[in-house]
């Protein structure tokens, strides 16, 4: 590591809820002093978020936790939708399985992700500061001076820091502070949400009921866990009260019978669709439901928390060892904030159409959706769920180069089984290429490989891991100048099919940021370099970058507003 403008001051992540611990451990793993305090005496006890995604696993392989993270999960197999007579519809499994390494729909419960988060800073040497808040908020050209108060015994502290990672949750006061509005709608109708105990049900998918006189959603869990969630009609509660027990049971009763002692959790919400204008300002950054808050009916409000999380923590982290300069941070926003976005409205549209309440809707519903599945390419678009949103980062740390349609770029690569040379033992791809940069070359010659280095080299990007892809059933040379992988279950082959003859250069969130031929190699380089740009001498940077907001100059602390340090309250 360069350490050219290298910081002494740790990175201030406020809320410990799972996006707060997902952005902690990720920094934690790559080496970053961290500071993470939480408003809350301890971490969460109820199961607020329950579904964990295939590409949120692998964000926590990335940081060395997919072992004890599925510990905890029940490998889904995706969504099942009923019609408007409780009839099945069609189930949504995903794409291939196992695509990205994991299994594409994963139940949970919120505390024992949080434990198991928690208790991995800690054996890393980091502990959650709980029963702390932050107060104050001071903006300089070096970093933010953060106030902090220790809510056990009222004594303050001042702290310098580096960055701030805000993930306080939909209140976020620290959005608050720094005067960062949302935009979107809150939603009028009431839900409730049952989580219950010693429940009958085994499916390892989520159920969704269309039926318009009450729409309502299933979702068994580990150890006899169960969420149930239903429309309310008008007059059957508000969020700001509790649901009455008869209420409980009546809406339980078609499902189960239910005591006191095997409710977990019920409450009344409304829900919102919302986006924040911007998420970052000065040195902080806005992640989970502080940048964003969906409808749960796409199971995404976690999830694009987690995605957060792992597109910023690899920035943050090669900038505080100054193998980047700040510039890259810039890029944040710009390839997470429009998918978080297109996520929202999907999740109000899938809403609308699944769980209405209108007659006439829900029978055009089952129609459209029947005839669909006469057509083998309406039971991929569904069963596939071909409709979501595509993860594909359009602007940022990406060159198309002088093709539009190139294959595979700005979009997460899939992670299939390899076999690594020398070895030759199957390993996922991810362990293979490392936790920074990685340059795969796919069946191209040594000479490509010379120049395109040379090329990298000279306009000074940080270091590349070169990773030799073997064509078709060869084994790697005997004695190869470099690492080289050969496909393990001919999925490599296939994602790599549409590029042969060229080099993918992967980011360390696993997205590819440009696919090209030896002879673009200039030129892309030269368009990635924007952002991929090794710090100079200290004294020779600046923290904005290209597009980034302007830094807040604040004469003094910022007036905490009901206090900061909420964990992130995602409800999905």
């Amino acid at each position: 590591m360069s350490n050219a403008s290298r910081p002494s001051e740790p990175v201030l992540v406020v809320g410990a809820g799972p996006v707060g611990l997902t952005i902690a451990n990720l920094l934690v793993a790559q080496g970053v002093s961290v500071i993470i305090v939480e408003r809350n005496a301890s971490t969460s006890d109820e199961a607020k978020a329950i579904s964990l995604d295939a590409e949120s696993l692998r964000v926590y392989q990335s940081a060395g936790l997919s072992e004890q993270i599925e510990q905890v999960v029940v490998p889904g197999t995706g969504t099942r939708y009923y019609d408007r007579h409780d009839r099945v519809l069609f189930q949504a499994r995903g794409g291939r399985p196992y695509q990205l390494g994991y299994a594409f729909k994963n139940q949970f419960a919120q505390p024992e992700l949080e434990n198991v988060l928690a208790g991995q800073l800690a054996q890393r040497g980091t502990h959650v500061r709980f029963a702390t808040e932050v107060v104050g908020l001071t903006d300089h050209a070096a970093g933010v001076t953060a106030q902090l108060r220790d809510l056990a015994t009222g004594r303050l502290e001042e702290t310098e820091v580096s960055w701030v990672a805000a993930c306080d949750g939909g209140r976020s006061t620290v959005r608050q502070v720094l005067g960062i509005e949302m935009s979107g709608r809150s939603h009028e109708q009431t839900w409730l949400v049952v989580d219950v105990l010693d429940d009958h049900h085994r499916e390892r998918y989520g159920m969704h009921h269309g039926n318009p006189r009450r729409p309502a959603v299933i979702v068994p869990g580990r150890d006899g866990r169960c969420r149930y969630e239903f429309r309310l009609k008008p007059g059957e509660g508000v969020p700001s009260e509790p649901p009455s027990s008869d209420l409980v049971a009546d809406l339980l009763a078609p499902h189960r019978a239910i005591t006191d002692d095997q409710i977990e959790r019920s409450v009344v919400y409304r829900f919102h669709a919302i986006v924040a204008e911007q998420w970052r300002s000065g040195h902080c950054f806005l992640l989970g439901d502080a940048a964003h808050m969906m409808p749960p009916f796409a199971g995404q409000g976690l999830n694009s928390g987690v995605r957060d999380a792992a597109n910023l923590a690899w920035k943050l982290a090669m900038v505080w060892h100054g193998d980047l300069a700040p510039d890259v941070l810039a890029t944040y926003q710009l390839e997470r904030r429009q998918h978080a976005k297109d996520t929202v409205e999907f999740s109000e549209r899938l809403g609308r159409v699944v769980m209405t309440t209108s007659r006439w809707r829900a029978l055009v519903r089952d129609a459209v959706v029947r005839a669909m599945l006469l057509a083998p390419a309406g039971r991929r678009y569904l069963g596939e769920m071909r409709y979501r949103p595509k993860t594909v980062h359009a602007k940022g740390v990406v060159s198309r180069g002088a093709r539009d349609d190139r294959p595979l770029v700005g979009s997460l690569l899939p992670q299939p089984w390899v076999l690594p040379s020398p070895s030759l033992r199957p390993r996922r791809l991810d362990d293979v290429l490392g936790s920074g940069f990685a340059l795969l070359g796919v069946d191209v010659d040594g000479s490509d490989w010379d120049h395109v280095a040379a090329i990298a080299a000279g306009h000074g990007l940080p270091a590349l891991r070169e990773i030799d892809v073997v064509w078709e059933d060869l084994l790697p040379p005997p004695a190869g100048t470099r690492p080289a992988i050969v496909d393990a279950e001919d999925t490599l082959n296939e994602v790599m099919a549409g590029v042969r003859g060229s080099f993918v250069l992967v980011k360390p969130d696993r997205y590819v940021a440009a696919v090209f031929v030896a002879s673009e190699a200039d030129a892309v380089v030269a368009d990635l370099a924007r952002w991929l740009r090794v710090p100079t001498p200290a004294g020779g940077e600046k923290d904005g970058g290209p597009e980034a907001p302007a830094v807040p100059r604040s004469p003094g602390p910022v007036p905490s507003v009901n206090g900061v340090g909420s964990r992130d309250g995602s409800a999905l």
